[in-house]
């Protein structure tokens, strides 16, 4: 099968391939976090092959390059979800992985006050807020 011509994500060229637009597929569809695991066994499942290897080397390189948001689960790994542009946290159910974008004004004045108190510039910050969704808990 014949490989497509790179395509410049963020800074870097990225090759496309079949792979790589199953994976954004994939990430395009999912509604909440998938572990690269979770992602694999999915492509799997829809008659993709695609091996771990370059499951893991894609979503490093779309998360590089901020085409995808990365958390880490309460058991220490790392998700990822297509997210949209522009800073924001997370709510992430830990039963589902089903995640809702949130804005944080009280969170960024607090961390930027913290910043400057402690003569810190150019800050940037992650928050990911882990607990059972409304759907979750009925269960």
């Amino acid at each position: 099968m014949a490989e497509a011509s790179p395509q410049v994500t963020g800074t870097r060229a990225v090759r496309a391939t079949r792979q790589k637009a199953a994976i954004d597929v994939a990430l395009d569809n999912a509604a909440g976090f998938l572990t690269a695991q979770e992602l694999h066994e999915q492509l799997r499942h829809q008659g993709e092959k695609v091996g771990l290897a370059t499951v893991y080397r894609s979503l490093q390189a779309l998360s590089d390059s901020g085409v995808v948001d990365v958390v880490r689960t309460t058991g220490g790994e790392s998700a990822y979800r297509r997210c949209s542009t522009g800073h924001h946290h997370h709510l992430v159910c830990r039963s589902c992985g089903r995640a809702v974008e949130v804005e944080g004004p009280a969170v960024e004045h607090w961390a930027d006050k913290v910043a400057a108190a402690n003569g810190f510039t150019d800050v940037s910050h992650t928050l990911e807020i882990f607990g059972t969704c409304g759907s979750c808990t009925a269960h």
